[in-house]
Parts: structure tokens; sequence; C-alpha cells
């Protein structure tokens, strides 16, 4: 009934009834998405780029596509969410700091011991703690992956999964993102089993930390500590591959 009277006349209140239905979408992603970023975001600004891009899904629909409302609004949400994230320096100046503290140690330490180092030691020459160093190269590994992740709908109203370019991507550029997808693959093979299995729920299977510590039997703070230390070596594995 409501989705009738929005699809015929753009009801004002059959458009509000859908949107309250379809809110739970909204703090999935946005607590989804939160879980990898900086406690200095706020999630009230995920949440009304999160909005956005339901309402942004509700003007676009076509019901007559094979294509139900809750895939079409997911990529909507999430693409506008991560475009948000893309436009705007979400990653404080501070963790930048501490970032680029931690790879110029990381760098100086390999030198001196003649391989590589571990984040505890890392931590120590920093006198940090080895969560803290976890923490900030995790943040920043996913701001350097922003760019591989979905951008919201083209003009066309179709999902694209495409590295984010005003025009389709060139043959070589296609090229180069399947090669480098090829080698994130073959680094999370080198993970431990844990590390893989919460890679692969939260990137793949879209559930959150909370949910994942469940399947797993662990906690949520367990979790991430998990999925931090599993980007952090991510990290490690393609630098030595490039």
């Amino acid at each position: 009934m409501c989705w009738q009277k929005w699809i015929d006349v753009r009801d004002r209140e059959a458009g509000d009834q859908l949107i309250e239905r379809y809110m739970p979408l909204v703090d999935y992603h946005v607590q989804r998405i939160a879980s990898s970023l900086p406690k200095s975001v706020k999630k009230e600004d995920l949440k009304s780029l999160a909005l956005f891009g339901l309402y942004d899904a509700l003007e676009k629909f076509d019901p007559s596509r094979d294509l139900k409302f809750d895939t079409y609004a997911s990529f909507r949400i999430r693409g506008v969410i991560l475009d948000g994230l893309r436009k705007e320096d979400w990653l404080p100046r501070s963790v930048r700091e501490k970032a680029k503290k931690i790879e110029a140690t990381i760098e100086q330490l390999q030198q001196t011991y003649m391989r590589d180092v571990s984040a505890k030691e890392v931590a120590h020459a920093l006198n940090m703690s080895e969560d803290e160093v976890y923490a900030v190269m995790s943040e920043q590994f996913f701001a350097n992956v922003l760019s591989l992740d979905e951008r919201p709908f083209d003009d066309d109203d179709q999902p694209s999964f495409t590295i984010r370019d005003d025009q389709s991507p060139s043959p070589e550029e296609h090229v180069l993102r399947e090669e480098r997808i090829a080698q994130l693959a073959n680094v999370i093979q080198q993970l431990n089993e844990k590390e893989q299995l919460v890679i692969s729920l939260f990137y793949k299977e879209e559930l959150t930390f909370t949910e994942i510590g469940h399947i797993m039997g662990l906690s949520t703070s367990r979790i991430s500590q998990i999925h931090a230390k599993a980007l952090f070596k991510m990290r490690k594995l393609i630098e030595q591959a490039i």
C-alpha cells in the first residue's frame, strides 16, 4: 500500500513510512562502517549520509526491474557513506602523524635488524601500546583502500564496483585493479585461520564485529583486535610484494 502510493503520486506520508520501515538498513551500514573508523568520526554524520542514500534510493528505485529494494538501498546507502568519507579528510591529523611515525620506525627497525619487525617492537620503540599501533595502522589502511570500494550508482542506477572515476575505467585500469585484487587475495591467504575468518566475515559476508563475535565465541573487542592485527599484517605483506 505504501509502495503504491509512493510510486504513483510520491505521497509524503507513504514516503515517511517507507523511510521508517528501512531504517534498520541505515543503522546496519552505519554501525558496520563505523567499526573501521576512528572514534573521532561521529556516527551521527555517517547516519546523515546514510539517510540521504536511503531517500535517494526511494526516489530512483524502479520496481519494474528485477532487483529487491533492500539490495538496491544497501548499495545506495553504503555508496553514499563511502563517497562522503572520500570527500572529507575524516582521518584526524593526529592519527596521520602517528601513522607516519610508525611507518618511519618500522623502516628504521627493519634496516637495523635486517628483518621484518613486530608491532610489539614498534610499540616499544615509540613508547606506545601494541593495540594503539594496530589501531592507527588499521585506520590508515582503511583510508588507503577506500578508493577500491564500491562507489554510488551511476546515472543508469546500476550497481558499480569500479574504481571511482568520472569516466569508465580504461582496460589498463581494469587490469591493474584485477591485479591488485588478486594480490590482496594472496595476502589474505597468508593470514592465520582466525584472521582469515574475521576478514572474510567482515568484508565478504558484511557482518558486524558483534555478529562475528557471536559466531566465533569471542568478545567484540577481541574481534576488533584480530581485525586490526590482520590489517597490520596485510599492510606489511603488500609492501613486501611491491
